[in-house]
């Protein structure tokens, strides 16, 4: 996931409420959101060259969602697929603290990660450390540190806020519309990430569309304090929508 605008126990409705987009090359090979054949119990898209995920929840409320870290200096080879941490989390019994607190940070290339139960929903990436308990609120993450005010995260989070709070009941095909904005921020806004200025200015929108690199999906997730989930997901190819999926349970 490449941007992950989020609410937190802060609406009347819902204790959660995501609007993610996931951003790839389009040459990496993966599979739309499903219940997985080898973990049943797990509701995600799958990336068939690591055989991780991105973003998922299970049968039981366990949620996990993840963005890599931007900085080139940091080393990517001889580390675990940041996927397989989503994966492993999902698939295990561990509460999503003493998950984290069993983690071995430098086994993974930079990450941020966010975990949650039906009670708590924590925050974590390998370079800080930290253990977080997510506040009640509107939340952003990109790939630098949650609520790093970068322009993309501040559009989705205020763009995020101000819907919910004119809508009791939220409709995905809204918060979709909302994962659509492409527009490139201007250059003084831009963070300074390592990758070069022309790079910043394509990565700088919400929903990402280069030749080669874009958004490759979306998902919607809600849960309700009764724990009814609804997990929707769009997929697009090169850009274009392509399908959607939905999931209520």
């Amino acid at each position: 996931m490449c941007l992950i605008n989020f609410q937190y126990r802060q609406h009347p409705h819902y204790k959660l409420v995501v609007a993610a987009n996931r951003d790839e090359f389009y040459g990496r090979p993966a599979l739309q959101a499903h219940f997985w054949e080898d973990h049943p119990e797990i509701l995600a898209g799958r990336d068939l060259s690591q055989m991780g995920t991105w973003l998922g929840v299970t049968k039981s409320g366990r949620f996990a969602a993840l963005t890599n870290f931007r900085d080139p200096s940091l080393p990517e080879t001889g580390k675990i697929s940041r996927g397989a941490l989503v994966r492993d989390y999902l698939a295990s019994d561990s509460n999503p603290e003493n998950f984290l607190k069993a983690l071995e940070p430098d086994a993974y290339t930079g990450f941020n990660v966010l975990l949650g139960d039906t009670e708590k929903l924590f925050y974590y990436n390998n370079l800080q450390q930290e253990i977080v308990d997510v506040s009640p609120g509107i939340h952003g993450l990109s790939n630098h540190f949650l609520n790093t005010p970068w322009p993309k995260v501040v559009k989705g989070k205020s763009r995020l806020e101000s819907y919910l709070d004119n809508t009791p009941e939220a409709d995905p095909d809204d918060l979709f519309e909302l994962l659509l904005d492409a527009e490139q921020a201007a250059d003084p806004h831009l963070p300074v990430t390592g990758v070069g200025l022309e790079f910043e200015r394509i990565l700088s929108p919400i929903f990402i569309k280069t030749p080669d690199y874009g958004t490759r999906s979306a998902t919607v997730l809600l849960v309700d304090y009764e724990n009814n989930i609804t997990f929707a997901e769009r997929t697009y190819e090169k850009g274009e929508f392509s399908l959607q999926n939905i999931f209520r349970f």
